[in-house]
């Protein structure tokens, strides 16, 4: 996360001292489903800005994931580069650019209460699995395409709003049994396949979120 911050510092900074000469440069704090953010806007050009930030929000949520109840963390990261052109007379403008993605989904079994695990269709003791832990991640970098509406309001203030999305790749997913080290040889025989089985499985769940949708609203300070 830190990594992240100094990375979008270091952005805003450049973008900031650019603008600086053009008096054309603008702050933004926004919100959405990539999590909260900050950007700086920098326009070039009457009909084209460019816009670097850094997004990072974690979303807790529990669910079932190949049969199995899970508490997650959708622990989004993003710093991100645009380039939005926009259209004479009209707020409206096409949004491209390439995001450093840092996305990650992040999963622990819940609590059985003493019930059996059920993976792959043969059941486990507790005692055998103890919890099961897992992270997805996604390609490093992603493309971004979108659309968006740019609001000028009392001369210095904006608001924008975006709609689009983030092509963040195949997920690549990892899952271990906390107690599978420590389960009799003849049960992890057994687990070790299955628990491979059930990775598979993730895996296919949550290739849904290799197109993410992204839909955010900014409040900009344009100087």
């Amino acid at each position: 996360m830190c990594k992240s911050i100094t990375k979008a510092a270091l952005i805003a900074l450049v973008l900031l001292i650019s603008g600086a000469a053009t008096a054309d440069f603008g702050v933004g704090l926004k919100a959405g489903t990539l999590g909260l953010g900050i950007e700086g806007r920098w326009s070039p050009l009457p009909w084209l800005d460019i816009r670097a930030g850094v997004n990072q929000y974690d979303f807790e949520d529990s669910g079932s994931y190949a049969s199995v109840d899970y508490d997650g963390v959708l622990a989004m990261d993003t710093v991100f580069l645009t380039g939005n052109f926009r259209f004479p007379l009209s707020p409206f403008r096409v949004t491209a650019g390439a995001f450093s993605n840092g996305n990650q989904l992040q999963l622990l079994s819940q609590d059985t209460g003493g019930e059996n695990f059920t993976i792959g269709g043969i059941e486990f003791s507790p005692d055998d699995v103890g919890s099961l832990r897992s992270t997805t991640s996604f390609e490093d970098t992603a493309p971004y395409l979108g659309v968006g509406y740019d609001f000028e309001l009392f001369g210095k203030l904006g608001l924008n709003f975006d709609l689009g999305v983030l092509w963040q790749g195949d997920p690549s997913v990892t899952l271990e049994a906390t107690g599978l080290a420590s389960a009799p040889p003849d049960v992890q025989i057994v687990l070790e396949p299955v628990l491979e089985i059930e990775r598979l499985a993730l895996e296919d769940e949550i290739s849904d979120y290799k197109a993410w949708p992204v839909v955010s609203l900014s409040f900009v300070y344009n100087f």
